[in-house]
């Protein structure tokens, strides 16, 4: 289980393309880090990128990125619409796979440590790096941005946590830290003014404006500013103009998108435009975004449609970008802007991504996989994908409406048993594939001799694993089929009766599977269970199948 960080450093350049790749040029000479993104702006002249990798690779690569950018790009010259302070202005690290906030913090001092000194650039700390609260937030550091660093770095409560004293004019100064996930999200709308994106902005920022009377602030018992808070928590946001697209937008950080995600943020900057006399006309993402982001704003446009949620995960995600407006100022592609169809390891899909003309090309060629396990999978994902489209009709049956979502929640769990026997079809041949690789290692020694017998044992058990959670999903996924049986759209009948046919086909022989790979495994407990458990499995289904086709034939009735 490798640890995995997440870096996505900011530079202050977003129109030379030629220096842009050279920073990621550098990044990608180190190995065991990835790099998932590359995201200039003309208009904030500013580029985002995104990589991912074991910690300690990950460090390295950013300190060759800062190395490079500060090389390349000179402060001194750069303007843009986004708030700066550095050539690399911000560089978070975000924990991602198997380690902690407290870890990756670690790694955060290590890096402003190395580039303070060893490139001599001023850095501050931020987020969960930086212990002094008043120097938590960003926008607090870089206030007064690049032209007011000189004077600011030689105040007291303003010297860096790390490097020179000095502001350095052609590199700026850098800010790094480890922060949670978080989503820089920009809304369009149909103005240009900046001040009423502004206002905007105000309304929907958990900071909200500060409170006034007659045009003046009003102060607390103790002098204090007092402030209005916005409608979402978690949400930093600022309107701007963008003369690039020649509109405003709102821009926003999602800085805990468990609280605010990313469609209620829109819905509400909708709703607060729409009480100001602007319309919303899309929105924008920089940078990745995570997959559930995009699934859960899918099914809520969905919900509110009142149409079924229980669709294919590419439908639900175009339902997102539509709705969102993502693709307004520029295509949106799921496969380059998704953190986890980035990382996804293509050779653990083989075969589910090919044609249907491929699949039964392979499985009817000489080579041994897919086998029969693979098939019982891929079988059962076809019955259950019936009974999921009869869910689906019926929610949008006439004259059904007020249903739907009883329809959708069953196309729902019908949308999961597919899925889970899916990511079976390729696992099964896996499973045999590493039995093959056992049997193919070395037995030149007596110790070499143990190893492969171990080998050959942990890869037999996987091999009777996978096709018996083939039979428990295809079996569990039969109560959807029926009850599409029982309530379903009548139309759509006989599509549940071959689902429940190809439901016991999965089941039956998966179990065949089982049986055969059982017999080589020498933990006998174990297989005796399997089995036991196996044969349960198979008489229950042969009875729920002749209910379902009892069911679907009273119902034909010719």
């Amino acid at each position: 289980m490798h640890q995995l960080i997440e870096c996505v450093p900011n530079f202050s350049e977003g129109n030379d393309l030629t220096i842009i790749k050279q920073i990621t040029d550098e990044i990608e000479t180190v190995e065991g880090v990835r790099l998932l993104n590359v995201d200039p702006g003309k208009a904030t002249n500013r580029t985002v990128v995104t990589f991912v990798g074991e910690p300690k690779a990950v460090v390295m690569a950013a300190f060759k990125a800062i190395k490079k950018a500060g090389e390349l790009i000179d402060m001194s010259s750069h303007r843009g619409e986004h708030p700066r302070m550095g050539a690399t202005d911000v560089c978070p690290l975000i924990p991602i796979a198997n380690i902690t906030m407290e870890e990756t913090v670690e790694y955060a001092h290590k890096l402003a440590k190395i580039v303070g000194d060893d490139l001599q650039i001023p850095v501050y700390l931020y987020e969960h790096a930086q212990k002094d609260k008043l120097r938590h937030n960003l926008s607090i550091i870089r206030a007064g941005e690049y032209e007011g660093f000189f004077k600011k770095i030689k105040l007291a409560e303003w010297q860096p946590d790390f490097g020179p004293c000095d502001f350095d004019a052609k590199r700026g100064a850098t800010v790094i830290g480890a922060r949670d996930f978080l989503i820089a999200y920009n809304v369009n709308l149909n103005t240009t003014s900046v001040r009423r994106a502004n206002a905007i902005a105000f309304d929907v920022r958990e900071a909200g404006r500060t409170k006034k009377e007659n045009g003046k602030n009003i102060l607390d018992e103790n002098g204090k500013l007092i402030a209005i808070p916005g409608s979402l928590k978690s949400v930093k946001a600022i309107g701007w103009y963008i003369e690039e697209y020649g509109v405003a937008q709102i821009s926003m950080n999602l800085t805990n998108i468990g609280i605010t995600p990313l469609h209620i943020a829109f819905d509400e900057v909708c709703k607060k435009a729409d009480a100001r006399g602007i319309r919303v006309t899309g929105s924008e993402l920089v940078g990745l975004v995570p997959l559930k982001s995009m699934i859960d704003a899918g099914k809520h446009f969905l919900e509110k449609q009142q149409r079924s949620t229980g669709i294919s995960e590419k439908e639900i995600i175009h339902i997102a970008i539509k709705s969102l407006g993502l693709d307004e100022l520029a295509s949106f592609k799921p496969e380059e802007r998704i953190i986890e169809y980035l990382l996804k390891d293509k050779s653990n899909s083989k075969f589910i991504n090919t044609t249907l003309t491929d699949f039964a090309d392979e499985t009817a060629s000489e080579s041994v996989a897919p086998g029969g396990g693979s098939i019982a999978a891929y079988v059962g994902a076809l019955g259950i994908s019936l009974g999921t489209m009869v869910a689906n009709l019926s929610a949008h049956k006439v004259g059904w409406d007020e249903h739907w979502k009883d329809f959708s929640d069953w196309a729902d769990k019908g949308q999961y048993y597919k899925n889970e026997l899916l990511k079976l079809v390729d696992a099964d041949t896996k499973a045999f594939n590493q039995i093959m690789s056992a049997f193919g290692l070395s037995k030149s020694t007596e110790e070499e001799k143990k190893v492969r017998t171990q080998a050959i044992q942990e890869a037999t058990k996987n091999a009777i694993e996978v096709p018996f959670k083939v039979m428990q999903l295809a079996y569990e996924s039969m109560i959807v089929i029926k009850a599409m049986a029982e309530v379903g759209n009548p139309n759509s009948i006989s599509d549940a009766g071959v689902g429940a046919l190809c439901a016991r086909t999965a089941v039956m022989g998966a179990f065949m599977n089982v049986r055969i790979n059982a017999k080589d495994y020498d933990d006998k407990n174990f297989v005796d269970d399997f089995v036991v458990k196996g044969k349960d499995i198979e008489s229950k289904t042969k009875k729920l199948e002749e209910e379902i086709v009892k069911i679907v034939n009273n119902k034909i009735n010719v």
